[in-house]
């Protein structure tokens, strides 16, 4: 029996909002050796004191400064990786899984030796018929969101199925993934870096697959706030810049140019136009430019597989549910129909 090691992250009030019914589900499962890990980030004695008394058998890791959602994931996992577990279940602490999910999960990734991440099905918390993520899509500029957001779960999906990426708020990955391509780049802060790093075991010919029979009920709430279009729009322009290919950087440049002044007025109607000259400041730094140089170094140092290959799990068409705007849908034809093109010459390289 593989042992797993179950990563939660808090930040300030967020255990005593949620922790209690993930706990109760936790304790609910029927896979018999796990252990929970919560790392508190910007920990105070009181919620280090909540913590304990609420959750007595799980281990507690503080981090007095609020590093982020990477760093904290990782250094649970790391804590967990040396406790010598074989699997590391990332989940939300605003989530509850159902008593067979676990379970469900090592038995998908124990199916095939390529496979290096199972993401649950998730599912809106008080909605329970209506999907929060069947998976994760990367757009060909960068931008990701959920497979299915929104619509009434058929159970049109009954195996295991490949996803371009999966959402950390629960996910189930291989230690000998990890172990291979690393883990959470704790530059990208947060958001944005599962993507880079479900990137990354495709590319080094790792599978991310969707576990559908793994039921996992997230308590979603879509935040508007504006520094997470900053986030948001930086760690989706790394993550370009440090995944494609030389070529398909220069193939999709137009495309790219042309978004970034879509996104520009975007900004400047919306408000955050500050949050956006944050995001060229950024790439305009020298030492910004050196830590990309060495993330495309190692992640193209990892590559088993070409983007033509890829390109199947990478869509043309943005769809952020949250956002309904006249312009989004008028200009979504016709990026799509560049990256068609763009994936027809990709096929030659």
């Amino acid at each position: 029996m593989k042992k797993v090691g179950i990563i939660l992250v808090n930040y300030k009030e967020y255990a005593t909002r949620f922790l209690k019914d993930c706990r109760d589900s936790l304790r609910g499962q029927n896979y018999p050796d796990f252990k929970v890990y919560i790392v508190d980030n910007a920990a105070t004695a009181e919620s280090e004191e909540y913590l304990q008394e609420n959750f007595v058998e799980a281990k507690i890791i503080k981090n007095e400064n609020n590093d982020g959602f990477a760093k904290g994931n990782n250094d649970g996992i790391k804590t967990a990786l040396a406790d010598g577990c074989d699997y590391i279940l990332l989940l939300n602490m605003d989530t509850i899984i159902e008593p067979g999910a676990l379970a469900e999960m090592v038995k998908t990734a124990e199916t095939d030796k390529k496979i290096g991440a199972v993401q649950a099905r998730l599912m809106i918390f008080g909605e329970k018929n209506k999907i929060n993520s069947l998976g994760n899509v990367t757009h060909f500029l960068g931008f990701g969101y959920s497979l299915g957001y929104g619509q009434e779960w058929k159970g049109e999906i009954t195996k295991a199925k490949d996803i371009m990426y999966p959402s950390g708020a629960a996910v189930l990955f291989k230690k000998e993934a990890l172990s291979e391509v690393g883990l959470f780049d704790e530059k990208y802060w947060m958001y944005n870096e599962d993507q880079e790093l479900g990137w990354r075991l495709w590319l080094a010919g790792w599978h991310c697959v969707l576990a559908p029979e793994a039921v996992v009920y997230h308590k979603y709430e879509f935040s508007r706030s504006i520094s997470k279009y900053y986030w948001m729009d930086r760690n989706r322009l790394l993550a370009i810049f440090e995944c494609y290919e030389p070529f398909t950087l220069i193939l999709i440049m137009p495309a790219l140019l042309i978004m970034e002044l879509g996104l520009t007025l975007f900004s400047i109607q919306s408000g955050w136009f500050n949050e956006k000259l944050k995001v060229w400041n950024y790439f305009l730094s020298y030492d910004n430019w050196e830590y990309i140089k060495k993330a495309r170094a190692r992640n193209q140092g990892l590559r088993k597989v070409k983007d033509k290959e890829l390109a199947r799990l990478v869509t043309g068409k943005i769809w952020y549910q949250e956002v309904n705007d006249w312009k989004l849908r008028l200009i979504n034809p016709i990026f799509n129909a560049y990256w068609q093109l763009a994936r027809a010459v990709l096929k030659f390289f």
